[in-house]
């Protein structure tokens, strides 16, 4: 009988939601618990008790790890190197572990660490424990460095080793993983618990922390009237929580959480754009087929650029690019629907032959006549995941009824954003500008490619500061691009593709590559059909330009390359991307990115680049690293599309480890490879 009670409790409880600490993390006030989001949730949380007010990013890749970043204004403590009075920003990463997942009987248990990176001025560690009771939450840890500064008793893993007694110190270069630290020194015991209220959007909360804030940094240390914390946590629409709270017995805290899962979301509806023909049946026999109508439709609704048409007895084959829809499977049906309603009736295939620059990809297929009778059974809306076929691309003879006219100059005009966070000179430095794009094609395997940027809108009047630097100074220049110039030449090159064989690539290039550098270079890809991994092969010879932007150059010149291997894992949807090679600054090393993917190619990620230059040269940061999230344009827009947002956070901008950023990559030209056809 208890245990039926129990277990119906639990249930119950399993609608209690997760809603941030101060710290953005799954948590009650100052205390982390085991809690975690589903995956695929995004969290923006700023909270203020003085004299700190903590700006948190919360990402959740997988179900059993948060990771995100901070920054922290400490609002009594002045910034060392600020020519504006500004008060000092402080930069960390945080990582929390599922270890143990919750059952009817055994809590939820995760152990976190707060502030790995950077100077480590936070930093703690930590092991919590949760357990939920009907509308009760309760949570109880244990906690390290910062998390345990009030120092209870003695480190339990002192009995392990007396090298667990002692706690080393912060580090002034920052960047570091301080390891001498890591679950060492005395500890402190942590813990609360979480109450939802009958009236739903109200969530309560109470805790006792381990800090005695007598050990913080700067000796900022501040007074406590008591270890025990009162919040509450309101939610005023599913992705706003408004929190408040009385902290240390004597301050006030208040803060904000902005939440959202990007993989659960549903996308906006596609209001802006035609809907799929309606299927209607071959034309009549002896009916001549109006190809280039059939073209423009299958560009205007479909997506489909389409560069010639061809026919190979019962097979249609129509060689395009796919320019607007990133699932397959919806790209295939539209186009199947119009080539079913327009095609002469002895054709029994459809086949679409990608193209991206005259790579051939992938060929997707589709047989008519299952199309017709699935698209019949069900309504109109295909439903089974194995009618559309996808096969390495074979170069057939077939004979070309129609070639599309040639569209040589194309060109775009859009609003472009970039921001600065937690510089000296102002914890925000931010960029609107106007980006205009043309291209000129006169072959489907060259082009040319311009963009022009206009500033509209700053406040780049603040950006004075220049890091110092022991390197060749590869990118620390940011403030002479950004500000020097009002109007830029971000781009202008030409490009060349190959295709040697059927699974191999081949593209050069010259010209302004990127905003900092101009020059040639070649790259070779090998990606094999079918096959999980790829590996690509880039070289370049680039010089440094002008701080205007313009056609000019700087002395400094450099070669720069790297052997690319790309590998789908296969476990939890994991991308792996390892580059070996010579960077800007002349450095050697390594850069190891990971990723997870989801299936609505939302995507996030983080890499590190470790090169044979010191931490004492690298200077700031150590190494170079950063956290990134990249969210398809096509869960945003009223309209399908298959460009990307990149949202990225690096630390700080040094000069070791640095990349050519270019504009064309042989792996996203022919990101179509090995896509799944399935709905």
């Amino acid at each position: 009988m208890t245990l039926t009670l129990l277990s119906a409790a639990i249930a119950h409880a399993e609608g209690v939601p997760v809603t941030a600490s101060d710290w953005g993390s799954a948590g009650l006030l100052q205390t982390p618990s085991a809690r975690m989001n589903p995956a695929g949730e995004v969290s923006l949380t700023i909270s203020k008790t003085e004299p700190y007010t903590r700006m948190n990013v919360m990402l959740q890749p997988f179900d059993w790890l948060e990771a995100g970043f901070r920054y922290v204004d400490i609002s009594n403590v002045a910034y060392a190197v600020s020519t504006t009075g500004q008060s000092t920003k402080d930069k960390s990463i945080d990582v929390k572990f599922r270890v143990v997942p919750e059952s009817r009987l055994v809590p939820q248990v995760a152990v976190g660490l707060r502030d790995i990176g950077g100077t480590g001025l936070f930093a703690g560690e930590y092991v919590v424990a949760n357990k939920r009771l009907a509308d009760l939450d309760f949570s109880l840890g244990l906690g390290w460095g910062y998390l345990g500064a009030r120092g209870d008793f003695s480190n339990p893993f002192s009995t392990l080793s007396d090298r667990f007694d002692q706690r080393g110190g912060s580090s002034a270069q920052g960047g570091t993983f301080n390891t001498n630290s890591y679950f060492r020194g005395r500890t402190a015991l942590f813990g609360g618990v979480q109450y939802q209220t009958p009236y739903q959007p109200l969530l309560l909360k109470l805790e006792y922390e381990g800090n005695d804030y007598q050990s913080e940094p700067f000796t900022n240390n501040q007074k406590q009237g008591s270890p025990v914390n009162v919040g509450l946590v309101y939610r005023a629409t599913p992705s706003l929580d408004l929190h408040a709270g009385w902290e240390r017995g004597d301050t006030a805290m208040f803060g904000v959480s902005l939440h959202t899962n990007l993989v659960r979301s549903q996308p906006i509806p596609k209001v802006s754009e035609a809907r799929p023909v309606p299927v209607q049946g071959p034309p009549p026999a002896g009916q001549v087929t109006d190809w280039s109508a059939t073209a423009a439709e299958l560009e205007s609704n479909a997506g489909w650029e389409v560069k010639r048409i061809r026919q190979r007895g019962g097979e249609l084959i129509v060689d395009a690019e796919q320019t607007r829809y990133r699932e397959p499977s919806e790209a295939m049906d539209r186009a199947a629907r119009i080539l079913h309603n327009r095609a002469p009736a002895d054709v029994s295939w459809f086949t679409l032959a990608n193209e991206a620059r005259d790579l051939r990809t992938a060929d997707w297929s589709v047989k008519r006549e299952a199309f017709a009778h699935e698209a019949e059974r069900a309504d109109g809306e295909p439903e089974n995941e194995q009618l559309y076929q996808a096969a390495p691309p074979a170069w057939v003879r077939a004979a070309t009824v129609y070639n599309s006219p040639r569209k040589p100059l194309k060109g775009d005009i859009s609003l472009s954003y970039q921001q600065s966070l937690g510089g000296p000179d102002a914890f925000l430095l931010y960029q609107f500008a106007i980006l205009g794009d043309a291209e000129w094609k006169p072959r489907e395997d060259f082009w040319v490619s311009a963009q022009a940027s206009a500033r509209v809108l700053d406040n780049y009047d603040k950006f004075t500061y220049t890091a110092r630097s022991n390197l060749p100074r590869v990118r620390t220049y940011i403030r002479e691009y950004l500000t020097t110039s009002r109007l830029t030449v971000p781009n202008l090159q030409a490009t060349k593709t190959w295709q040697p064989g059927t699974d191999t690539y081949a593209m050069a290039y010259a010209g302004l590559l990127e905003s900092m550098y101009g020059g040639a270079g070649a790259e070779w890809l090998y990606r094999p059909y079918g096959e999980r991994w790829a590996l690509g092969v880039d070289v370049n010879a680039v010089q440094q330009r002008d701080f205007e932007q313009g056609l000019g150059f700087r002395d400094y010149r450099t070669a720069t390359g790297h052997v690319t291997a790309y590998l789908d894992t296969g476990i939890q949807d994991i991308q792996a991307k390892i580059q070996v090679g010579r960077y800007l600054a002349g450095d050697n090393g390594v850069t190891v990115d990971l990723s997870r993917r989801f299936r609505n190619g939302v995507s996030m990620g983080a890499f590190a680049t470790l090169t044979d230059v010191s931490r004492q040269q690298f200077g700031e940061g150590s190494f170079d690293k950063g956290i990134y999230v990249d969210i398809p344009f096509d869960l945003m827009l009223t309209r399908s599309s298959r460009s990307v947002a990149h949202v990225l956070w690096n630390p700080l901008t040094r000069d070791g480890g640095q990349r050519l950023s270019r504009r064309y990559t042989l792996y996203d030209l022919t990101s179509d490879r090995d896509q799944s056809l399935a709905k």
